[in-house]
């Protein structure tokens, strides 16, 4: 498994630009929610089941006060539409085509993942999706999530 072992540094701030272009984002606009900030890109193979457990993971902690963020680092968005046509998101969706966010979570992989604490700390570092890690994946959100 590639969770980096708990760490606690603040999160980039970032600027992003929701995928249907109504608004610019701020990652710390969700300080005091537990956020979880998914990289990925249409061409990733991996990412098509993240979606769908990302999806899951947005039903159920939503109303706990989870956020997700999923940030497509495609530099064309027309192939994240597409993509994104075919697995749609429940969660919020957001460009990086410049990929200044990417290259200031030091994202090394396609999904990488980023669980963020109520104050703004990246407390874990997830690189990939295998499906027999998500329990472990939502017993770090349940923990995050009471503190």
């Amino acid at each position: 498994m590639l969770w980096a072992d708990e760490i606690t540094q603040p999160m980039p701030n970032c600027d992003l630009l929701l995928a249907n272009k109504s608004a610019n984002i701020h990652l710390k606009e969700h300080l005091g929610k537990v956020l979880y900030v998914d990289f990925w890109a249409s061409w990733c193979g991996p990412c098509v089941k993240s979606f769908v457990f990302l999806n899951q993971l947005n039903t159920e902690f939503k109303p706990q006060g989870l956020e997700i963020i999923g940030i497509n680092l495609d530099e064309n968005f027309s192939e994240a539409q597409t993509f994104l046509d075919k697995y749609p998101a429940n969660f919020t969706i957001a460009t990086d085509q410049a990929q200044q966010c990417a290259t200031e979570f030091n994202v090394k992989a396609m999904p990488s993942s980023y669980l963020i604490d109520k104050k703004g700390n990246i407390r874990h570092v997830h690189l990939g999706f295998r499906a027999d890690e998500t329990a472990k994946i939502n017993a770090l959100i349940r923990q995050l999530l009471t503190e």
